[in-house]
This record gives C-alpha cells, structure tokens and sequence, in this order.
C-alpha cells in the first residue's frame, strides 16, 4: 500500500485503455477512485466490479468531456460519494484523422471540444473540490514534440495545447502545494491503435509500443507525494520516437 491510503482520484475518460489502467494501478495503490465514461457502460461496470472484487472502491459516473455541465455533475457526483478529491486525471480524449483540406468544421470543434475545452473545465470544476497539495495529471500525447504523420495536424494542436495549459495552471495552483504536470505517451496498447500495432512497433526504437500499464505507472509515481517537486512538467514515454 502506498501513501494513497484514504485519498480519493476522479479520473475523466477511464473505463477503457489507458484511462482504465490509471483507474486500476489508483485503486491498487489505495485510492478510492471515481471515473467518467461516455458510451461503453459494459466496460465501466466491469471495471469497477473487478475492483470491487479486489478490496477497493470506484464509481463509474457517465459524463460526457465536451459538455461542460456534465463536467462539473461529474465532480458533484464523486464529491458527494466520498467528500473529498485528492488526484485528478484527465484523459478523455478523442482523435480523428484527415489533411487540412478535408477536415470537416464538425470535426475540428468536437476535437478542440473534448481535448482542450474539456481538459481545462474538467480541472476548473475539481479545482475548488481538491485538496492543498493534491495533483492534477493530463493526458497529452508525444505528437506534442513530434509530427506523426499527415492528417494528424488538429490532433496534434490540442495536445501542444495541453502541454502548454499545465505550465499555466501549475502556477495559479502552487500557492496551494498543488501540482499540475502532464503525460504525453506514445504509440500504446489501445483501442485507438488496434490494427497498427506492428507497424508502430516497427517505427519505435525499441521495436514495440507502451504497454497501457507502464503509462499508469508513471502517472501512479506523480500522484504520490514524494513526487511533491514536480509541477508543470511535460513527460514523454514513447520508445524514443522523440529522440
């Protein structure tokens, strides 16, 4: 057990990839963990009966990240399970691909929607609910540093916008001994990259992808407090692509 012992985590997105991996290793180290999800009801049942199962805690709250009521519903919700919040995580994320010349307006908002606007609500609707010296943890990407490939041009603006947000916020929330960091992965083990795992494998120095676990790992390490020193940063897992 770790120093998570009675801290309560509101993870946004977390019923599947690396939003449910966060969602487990949080729960294992001894947080009491409350999750959003959109469409997949099956899979955020299953997530929180297999922590049930395991001793632990969690609520699976339905809210969608581009609409900023059900947002902030979310965090009442967790609140008022288990009064406080501690960590905060936010993955919800949404990527679709096409060059700028087909890159329907539809499109472009819903992405800037979730993966911006919705990153910055979801922390402004925790911000009053979290703890002095609690965490806020994004999830960006390493497209952030390093261009993947043609179509990818909206996707890659909303997490170079993420990776700046931190900096920001880090500093209105330091008077508080809150840190505000941000996790950019690489190709990973998830649904978005099911059918290209071979081939991203091919691309990465070390001739695979992440393991959704290992991105979990380090966003467990920021959520603890020996990782109280660290605030603004952007850290990159990705196999080296970036190197």
């Amino acid at each position: 057990m770790s120093d998570a012992s009675g801290k309560v985590a509101l993870v946004f997105g977390g019923s599947r990839g690396i939003g449910a991996a966060t969602v487990s290793r949080l729960a294992k180290d001894g947080h009491a963990v409350a999750f959003t999800y959109v469409s997949r009801e099956d899979k955020a049942n299953e997530l929180v009966s297999a922590i049930t199962a395991e001793g632990g805690d969690a609520l699976a709250i339905k809210a969608d990240s581009a609409d900023a009521s059900q947002l902030r519903a979310a965090v009442v919700k967790a609140v008022e399970r288990y009064g406080r919040i501690d960590v905060v995580v936010v993955n919800a994320g949404i990527f679709r691909m096409a060059t700028i010349d087909a890159v329907a307006l539809e499109e472009l908002d819903l992405m800037l929607n979730v993966n911006v606007r919705g990153v910055y609500l979801a922390i402004q609707a925790t911000v009053p609910h979290l703890k002095d010296g609690g965490r806020v943890i994004t999830i960006g990407s390493n497209v952030a540093i390093r261009t993947g490939s043609p179509g990818s041009s909206v996707y890659q603006l909303t997490k170079a916008a993420v990776a700046a947000m931190v900096k920001g916020i880090a500093l209105d929330l330091a008077p508080r001994g809150i840190t505000v960091n941000n996790v950019q992965p690489g190709p990973t083990d998830t649904d978005m990259n099911a059918g290209a795992i071979e081939m991203l494998s091919k691309m990465s120095p070390l001739k695979r992808v992440a393991h959704r676990d290992e991105i979990a790992g380090l966003i467990a390490y920021i959520a603890r407090d020996e990782a109280g020193y660290m605030t603004g940063a952007s850290l990159t897992l990705d196999g080296g692509l970036t190197l």
